[in-house]
């Protein structure tokens, strides 16, 4: 395997690689290659976030995290339909990230309840049509992202200038990577299959319902962060319901080991040093190959940032509590609408008997 083909690894493939090769020689080099490319890859983050803070404002670095996860998705993903259609659902998803989370913030509760509920749907049926791609938890994540920080005037413009941008760049990127794919969906076939009763479509369904219901009820509350509410809710909302609650259990754990972490860190380093939390925990993601530790290491960026607004108590107080009920909440509502899609079902069958 080349250098090139060992950079293209995820975590998962780069450690299995490590663990299955014998000779000390080249374990040692596959070691060494797996090291350069978690600092490779927070190298290049910390530089497009940066970038786009320098061209577009600091509130407006949220952007360039949104991009830059698109982009990483976008080079390797497709949408399951033809490539140059493709094109169509990323003018399409960026266009929502543009108008939906702005407009929704300056919407009363239940005008961003249903705009929010809208976009995400919308960006389900856009951009998840091959589930297996995963795609929404990246669009939906910047959905959710742009939501939490949102900004007006001359920073909206900025901001809508380095969404379309990033449109560009993500459009190219995945033409050249996606070009050869055989598909013969078309873009309106991702419509057109939309079925209440298929399972791809029921999911969309739910995850939107009870992403868009959550946020709902911490803004109802009062409560600062609604977008955690939403992020956690769509990393539990599984396709299968049965995978919901082991995901929301370690959810709910491994939020709070963050927490832990993140403490220990706040208590130990300097406040002048504060600023390098958050790659710290981007370097821990970068060797996580599984969900729980990710989850932990991915709580350091955002109660950095609430800590600065909240006190680090207040934040850490409601990284917990919005993640662990947030979950609970994904867990009862996935099982209440799959209660009542098969008590609907059995009714048709008897009337049908």
């Amino acid at each position: 395997m080349t250098f090139y083909q060992e950079l293209q690894l995820s975590s998962v493939g780069s450690k299995q690689l490590i663990h299955s090769t014998t000779d000390k020689k080249e374990k040692r080099r596959h070691i060494l290659i797996y090291n350069f490319k978690v600092y490779l890859v927070m190298a290049f983050c910390v530089a497009v976030v940066t970038l786009y803070s320098m061209l577009a404002g600091n509130e407006n670095s949220v952007v360039g995290v949104t991009v830059l996860l698109a982009l990483l998705v976008l080079r390797q993903a497709d949408f399951g339909i033809r490539t140059t259609h493709g094109l169509l659902s990323i003018m399409g998803i960026f266009a929502i990230l543009m108008a939906g989370p702005r407009l929704a913030n300056v919407l009363p509760a239940f005008g961003d309840f249903a705009v929010n509920t809208i976009s995400i749907f919308l960006l389900m049926i856009l951009g998840c049509h091959n589930v297996i791609m995963y795609n929404h938890s990246t669009f939906v994540l910047g959905y959710l992202l742009l939501y939490g920080y949102d900004v007006t005037g001359h920073a909206y413009q900025m901001r809508l200038l380095g969404l379309f941008i990033g449109m560009v760049i993500c459009m190219a990127v995945f033409y050249k990577n996606q070009k050869n794919r055989p598909y013969r969906r078309t873009f309106f076939d991702l419509f057109r299959e939309f079925d209440v009763h298929s399972a791809r479509s029921r999911w969309y369904i739910k995850l939107t319902l009870i992403v868009s219901s959550a946020m709902f009820i911490v803004n109802i509350l009062g409560l600062p962060r609604a977008m955690w509410a939403g992020i956690a809710c769509m990393s539990v909302s599984l396709p299968f319901t049965q995978e919901c609650l082991p995901r929301a259990k370690d959810r709910g754990l491994f939020n709070i080991v963050g927490c832990v972490l993140f403490i220990a860190l706040y208590l130990i380093l300097p406040e002048s040093m504060y600023s390098l939390i958050g790659i710290i925990g981007g370097i821990g993601v970068g060797y996580s190959a599984g969900y729980k530790w990710q989850t932990a290491f991915n709580t350091f960026g955002a109660l950095a940032i609430a800590s600065s607004l909240f006190g680090m108590p207040m934040a850490v107080a409601l990284r917990i509590g919005i993640n662990v009920l947030a979950s609970l909440y994904t867990v009862v509502i996935n099982k209440c609408l799959d209660w009542l899609h098969t008590r609907r079902t059995a009714q048709k069958s008897f009337l049908y008997e």
